[in-house]
């Protein structure tokens, strides 16, 4: 699966858009954090698989925060990630 920020890819053709799909990572005390980043990346790309996406195209990433009142009001965050579900043109 190809990922870029940008809304292309590098020597590949985009042919269509599927759509722009979400994810996250799960919820976990303090700031967002690189293992956060990616686990919601990987997340993201599984979604694409099942779309039968060859790419995904503009990442971009926010952090969600919220306070966790079944444990004391801990204030909690996750990361999402959004982008584009690209069909790319096949090599001939």
């Amino acid at each position: 699966m190809q990922v870029s920020s940008e809304l292309r890819i590098a020597n590949g053709r985009i042919i269509s858009e599927i759509g722009r799909i979400t994810a996250t990572s799960g919820w976990r005390g303090g700031p967002g954090d690189e293992a956060q980043r990616e686990a919601a990346l990987k997340r993201l790309i599984e979604a694409a698989k099942e779309y039968d996406a060859d790419a995904i195209i503009g990442l971009d990433y926010s952090v969600d925060g919220a306070r966790a009142v079944d444990i004391g009001e801990v204030p909690v965050q996750r990361v999402q990630v959004s982008g584009i579900a690209v069909k790319l043109a096949r090599a001939a």
